[in-house]
């Protein structure tokens, strides 16, 4: 029986490229969802993940290197010939791979995706990026996102942090690790630093789960970020929070870890299942459900809600490069109305006196302040509380007492992700 050929990784980058940039699918979808991407050794998903996120973190920049190149635009027909210039440019003047490899695999991707017409094209423009590329890749600077989102980060943040983010996005992040028991315990079977807010850190790379300690359950892997807004509760032991919008189960196990009682609350059926993968694996209890949470309601109000709404989720370009090139202004607006409507129905489940945190992973202004000051106008009695300051994050907290987090925070310790979080008392 003849065996079939192994499945070429860059073959495998120019047809997940056009699912996320064509079909419009976010990538740890259609990474999930390609049979061929799985089916590539565990080196070769390497090379072709590494591909992607090269040409999503500078899509601008590589787009401005082929058409410089070009002396007439491509036609529409030819976006499979655009993927494979994009894949070849990062190739060679951002990962710097011999020319004739890549050069070469240029050429032979454009004649087995049926576009033999533009072999000699292909192999001209990457041939001219061998030589000219790593120069004129130098000259460029402008932002490696559209237009909308650095002009929105320019007018909340001004031109020196706008260009701080961007120039934080286009580095691989690393790998932050919250432990249940003493952080000491873990540091060096981890080989990891820890950061001044106790989370372990250590570069990216590698299978997470044949790290010392995964399979015990002895931590879960969070976002030092991500890991701030459930601190705002303060003491929790012995009450009841309801962890809304759950999945995949950082801040449920942040909370339980601490002595809550959790009630995890998520819509997805399928996120739900990883969630309690999590704990299990983790050996922490939480109650969980699967439902819609604007319409869900606990059986009586509750001590505290923390809610990580769905979001723009902006604040995470520099581990979802995808996100820059998949969400626009009509996404914004949709989403601020389903965090109002999150946000009522969180109040609607504390008893007077409780706590609720209000958190998003986006860097957009509209929703993070402007959501807190609409639902203050909708519910006058939640009184905000000011966070307390972050250790070794000075300027998290803002003036008006909120928590916001930047990419571009902690350049020397490889950064976090862009997280905004409120805490709010419901009086009376």
């Amino acid at each position: 029986m003849k065996q079939a050929p192994p499945v070429n990784s860059r073959a495998v980058a120019v047809a997940l490229l056009s699912d996320v940039l064509e079909a419009r699918r976010p990538l740890d979808r259609a990474l999930a969802s390609r049979g061929e991407f799985a089916a590539l050794s565990s080196r070769d998903r390497a090379f072709s993940r590494l591909l992607l996120v090269t040409v999503l973190r500078r899509l601008v920049q590589i787009d401005d290197l082929v058409n410089g190149c070009l002396d007439h635009p491509l036609p529409r027909s030819a976006v499979l010939i655009r993927q494979i210039l994009r894949l070849g440019t990062a190739e060679l003047v951002f990962l710097g791979k011999p020319a004739y490899a890549a050069v070469d695999a240029g050429v032979k991707l454009a004649v087995a995706c049926n576009q033999s017409r533009y072999k000699g094209l292909v192999n001209a423009v990457l041939r001219r990026l061998a030589r000219e590329g790593a120069d004129r890749a130098q000259a460029f600077d402008r932002p490696n996102v559209p237009g909308w989102l650095i002009d929105s980060w320019r007018q909340a943040y001004g031109e020196a942090t706008a260009s701080a983010i961007c120039a934080a996005h286009q580095l691989e992040p690393p790998l932050d690790i919250n432990v249940k028991g003493d952080p000491e315990d873990w540091r060096d079977a981890l080989a990891a630093m820890r950061l001044p807010t106790g989370v372990l850190r250590r570069p990216a790379g590698g299978r997470v789960a044949e790290l010392p300690g995964y399979a015990e359950g002895a931590w879960w892997v969070q976002d030092a970020a991500a890991a701030l807004p459930a601190r705002l509760l303060g003491d929790v032991t012995g009450k009841t929070v309801i962890d809304l919008c759950a999945a995949p189960g950082g801040k449920t196990a942040q909370l339980a870890t601490l002595g809550a009682r959790v009630i995890a609350v998520e819509q997805d059926q399928q996120r739900l299942e990883r969630l309690r993968a999590n704990l299990t694996r983790l050996r922490l209890p939480a109650d969980t459900v699967c439902a819609d949470a604007t319409r869900w309601r606990p059986e009586s109000p509750v001590d505290a809600v923390l809610l990580d709404a769905p979001c723009s989720a902006t604040g995470t370009i520099r581990r979802r490069p995808d996100v820059a090139w998949l969400k626009g202004p009509s996404d914004i607006r949709r989403l601020c109305a389903l965090q109002d409507a999150l946000l009522d129905a969180a109040v609607d489940m504390m008893r007077p006196g409780g706590t609720l945190i209000y958190c998003v992973c986006s860097l957009q202004t509209e929703e993070c302040e402007t959501r807190i000051k609409a639902m203050r106008a909708r519910h006058p009695f939640m009184e905000p509380v000011s966070a307390p300051p972050v250790s070794g994050l000075g300027g998290a907290v803002t003036s008006n007492g909120n928590l916001r987090t930047l990419p571009s925070q902690w350049p020397e310790l490889g950064g976090l992700d862009g997280f905004f979080a409120a805490r709010l008392d419901r009086n009376g």
